[in-house]
């Protein structure tokens, strides 16, 4: 009888349980809900020209001044040009970022020597902001075009480094001792071990780098140039057009985060193994 209620017990318990679609549904609904509110505040906050002391918004445009603006854009001839030179300068400095930030990574998570040859001279490089590097970039490279691809460069290395070497440290040791004790060579060791081991966190730094990359489009479009989303908000600024600027800074923003979600996706893809691990938890 006490079975019966148990199993009867499990099966309502089953039923109530809100389905996959139902719990996709409510995540969206909750973040565009968030995305309103914030966008709501913003308004209210210019509209009333809050001032706390050591900020107000008297002088920011509102999302209402904004609108015209990003249509007015849409409308542009110029936006095409745009788009295409911000998404080949993050592209290319990030697919650079990624081979380099990759292969050092794997190298310097599983050999002392390398890691205490390279990682000293790389950690005092990293917290050096990418406005810095602007003067240097100049001069080590002949195009302003090369210039700009080598602060987003800068900017997505070491978020994907860092991920990747705390990747391959991550990786269980008894892996690597039982692989060995196979007879398995150093190649086929990091391809069959280590880099799937590795490869979450790996993904986790690519979807960071590219936010970064992103991050450092307007500092890499300072240098030069006539077309870009970050030169077009930096010129917005020096012609005191306040909305353009405002648009320039929602394009990075939904840029950089729909391509740090296209990269989450491609990472989800391959590593079915941890999802099979996330779902056993």
């Amino acid at each position: 009888m006490a079975a019966t209620f148990e199993l009867q017990g499990n099966r309502t318990s089953t039923r109530r349980r809100p389905s996959f679609l139902a719990l996709t549904t409510l995540r969206r609904t909750r973040r565009v809900t968030s995305l309103a509110v914030c966008v709501a505040l913003w308004q209210l906050a210019v509209h009333f020209q809050l001032s706390t002391g050591f900020i107000t918004f008297a002088n920011v445009p509102a999302p209402s001044d904004a609108l015209p603006a990003l249509w007015s854009l849409l409308h542009s001839p110029k936006l095409p040009m745009h788009l295409a030179a911000s998404i080949w300068r993050v592209l290319a400095g990030f697919c650079a970022a990624a081979v380099v930030g990759v292969g050092l990574g794997l190298a310097i998570g599983r050999y002392r020597a390398v890691e205490d040859t390279a990682l000293p001279a790389l950690e005092m490089l990293r917290p050096i902001p990418a406005v810095a590097w602007i003067p240097l970039a100049i001069l080590m490279f002949p195009s302003s075009e090369l210039s700009m691809m080598f602060i987003t460069f800068i900017g997505a290395l070491f978020p994907i480094l860092l991920n990747t070497v705390h990747g391959v440290e991550a990786v269980d040791p008894r892996l690597v001792a039982t692989a060995r004790s196979l007879g398995t060579k150093s190649l086929a060791l990091y391809k069959e071990v280590v880099l799937p081991g590795a490869a979450p966190a790996i993904f986790t730094g690519l979807a960071i780098g590219m936010g970064t990359a992103w991050f450092c489009l307007v500092t890499a479009e300072m240098i030069a140039g006539q077309y870009g989303i970050g030169y077009f908000t930096w010129e917005s600024y020096t012609l005191q057009n306040y909305p353009d600027i405002v648009v320039g800074m929602a394009l990075i923003g939904a840029l950089g985060m729909g391509s740090s979600a296209l990269v989450k996706r491609l990472g989800f893809a391959l590593t079915p193994w941890y999802r099979l691990q996330e779902k056993q938890r």
